[in-house]
């Protein structure tokens, strides 16, 4: 057994249990390791044949990006928390003492990694099917929705220019300059089982077929979905079309027309949940200046994230 630090000891005797340990203990448990270990593994350093450096452990830097996902972290911000959270350091597997902190640089190029090899919708999928199998993710219906995630419209950067992958988009009366996040979640479940990233420009109902599940029997949605084509489609293969309807320009909605929508609108909240523990839980508000790749390979990552920390306890209780 590997020995301790006095600071790890005296951590580990510690009377309170902080909602950290409990998050992180929750989540050491139910994220599948070594299936995501192993879809990585291919694409990661080995140590070559004439020497050199090795690799930090894939496993530990595994640990490290999630971290980095679950407190919208930065690449230096990671490197400082190894050293002043022993709760953090302990999840990675890492000792002061005995173990090496990886730097900042390190942890970039594993980011770096998970990008260039577009691994981040790799993990999605295979957290998705993960949660198949264990029941948490079923099939049946799907709710659709979008959501706008914030860029920086300043120019007072190095390039001294916007983003110029990111696009302005207006909802309600209120611009906003950014992109977007689009998800299909379970209608049953509430967890994520597609998803998509484009610029704020693109409006939401043409991406909605790529969010449907070919065996779904119910689609719901907010007003933005309403499309009488795409209605009289979906009855006529027996689809329930759940989309709330959309007051027409002279022509206000019936008591009737009301009643559907706050009923269907129950079940349409379930996908304010994920968008919730993206942007609350993981603070995830605004994106940095890097263009759509790489922002939309955080958001699969943050969005299988979220499943699991969304399907914690019924993974807990299998």
């Amino acid at each position: 057994m590997a020995q301790l630090s006095f600071a790890s000891l005296d951590y580990a005797a510690k009377k309170k249990r902080t909602k950290r340990d409990a998050f992180l203990a929750e989540m050491a448990a139910v994220v599948p390791w070594v299936a995501l270990e192993a879809l990585i593994e291919p694409h990661y350093p080995k140590a070559g044949p004439s020497g050199g450096r090795r690799p930090f452990p894939l496993a530990v830097m595994l640990r490290i990006y999630c971290l980095q996902q679950w407190y919208n972290l930065s690449d230096p911000g990671a490197e400082e928390v190894l050293y002043d959270i022993c709760s953090m350091r302990t999840f990675a597997g890492l000792e002061l003492g005995r173990d090496t902190i990886p730097d900042e640089t390190t942890i970039l190029n594993f980011r770096h990694l998970l990008e260039r090899h577009e691994l981040t919708k790799a993990i999605f999928v295979a957290i998705a099917e993960f949660l198949e199998t264990r029941g948490a993710l079923l099939r049946g219906g799907t709710i659709i929705d979008a959501t706008l995630i914030a860029a920086s419209p300043s120019t007072k950067n190095k390039a001294q220019k916007r983003d110029p992958e990111m696009r302005s988009s207006k909802k309600g009366n209120q611009w906003y300059f950014g992109m977007k996040a689009h998800i299909g979640v379970d209608a049953t479940s509430g967890l994520v089982h597609t998803a998509g990233v484009t610029t704020g420009s693109v409006h939401d109902a043409k991406v909605m077929d790529n969010l449907i599940r070919e065996d779904d029997r119910a689609v719901y949605g907010d007003k933005g979905y309403a499309n009488d084509r795409k209605q009289r489609q979906a009855e006529a293969a027996g689809v329930l079309w759940a989309v709330k309807a959309k007051a027409k320009p002279g022509r206000p909605l019936s008591i009737s027309q009301r009643r559907r929508n706050r009923r269907f609108g129950k079940i349409r909240a379930k996908v304010e949940h994920v968008f919730r523990v993206m942007k609350c839980q993981f603070g995830y508000r605004k994106v940095r200046y890097r263009g759509i790749a790489k922002n939309g390979a955080q958001v699969f990552a943050l969005l299988a994230l979220a499943n699991l920390f969304l399907a914690r306890r019924t993974l807990a209780s299998a």
